[in-house]
């Protein structure tokens, strides 16, 4: 029972900036986190995202911690070697760790995903290689590409489009006679909090103003209706060609 009790015990995925925060980590045992982002939830461990950043050794989970304690400090106590930054007043939550664990195998973000906070079980955490298995996410992304191909459909994944002062990066895009289509391929988890759909209207608007057709696509209709899927594409090409 204590063996099953472990294995479902709730994981914290925070996100280390640089490797400042990583070296704090190693050496001091705690992390932060802005105290307006601080979730209610309760957790026993706290695993780590190491973003691009890092080089090599970024885009991934490499560590994870049991949790000691929490306290609430403003930043400038946490690090009073920056005085001057822009949120030193504001309240953090200090999070005390234990020993800092390495995985078995890394935990790779495989198709780029923005990464802040999430919750897991420590057994996922221990069995994931990537992060669709970590939050237990469908791999939508790879069932669009694999429909695409089988219907013929000549797409591009991951392009970056930017009008010089703004950039964004696409699931898909298909190029046609007069335009283009922009794919978002658009999961529960991350697509369902009211901030992230005000930055998906926000990229549509700015999609459309530089003349793509956006269509976005739900996990529930990629999972339970994938050719349904492929008929909206196609009738968007039929229109541009």
């Amino acid at each position: 029972m204590q063996r099953v009790q472990e294995r479902e015990s709730i994981v914290f995925v925070g996100v280390l900036k640089n490797q400042r925060d990583l070296e704090l980590l190693r050496t001091e045992r705690w992390y932060r986190i802005p105290m307006r982002y601080a979730p209610s939830r309760r957790y026993t461990y706290l695993a780590f995202y190491q973003p691009a950043v890092f080089g090599r050794r970024g885009k991934c989970i490499r560590y994870y911690a049991r949790v000691l304690g929490r306290q609430i400090n403003r930043r400038i106590r946490l690090l009073p070697r920056e005085p001057e930054h822009p949120r030193a007043r504001e309240p953090y939550v200090c999070i005390r760790v234990g020993k800092l664990h390495v995985l078995r195998h890394s935990i790779r973000n495989i198709i780029p995903r923005r990464v802040t906070f999430g919750f897991t079980t420590l057994h996922r955490l221990r069995t994931a290689h990537d992060l669709l298995q970590l939050y237990e996410v469908a791999p939508i992304e790879q069932m669009v590409d694999d429909g695409l191909r089988r219907a013929g459909v000549e797409a591009i994944a991951q392009p970056v489009i930017s009008d010089g002062r703004r950039r964004c990066r696409l699931d898909f895009a298909v190029r046609c006679r007069r335009g283009a289509i922009a794919i978002e391929c658009d999961n529960r988890a991350s697509h369902r909090s009211p901030s992230q759909r005000a930055r998906d209207r926000s990229k549509d608007a700015f999609l459309r103003r530089l003349g793509w057709t956006v269509v976005r696509l739900s996990e529930h209709a990629i999972v339970s209706d994938l050719a349904g899927c492929m008929d909206r594409v196609r009738a968007v090409m039929q229109k541009l060609d």
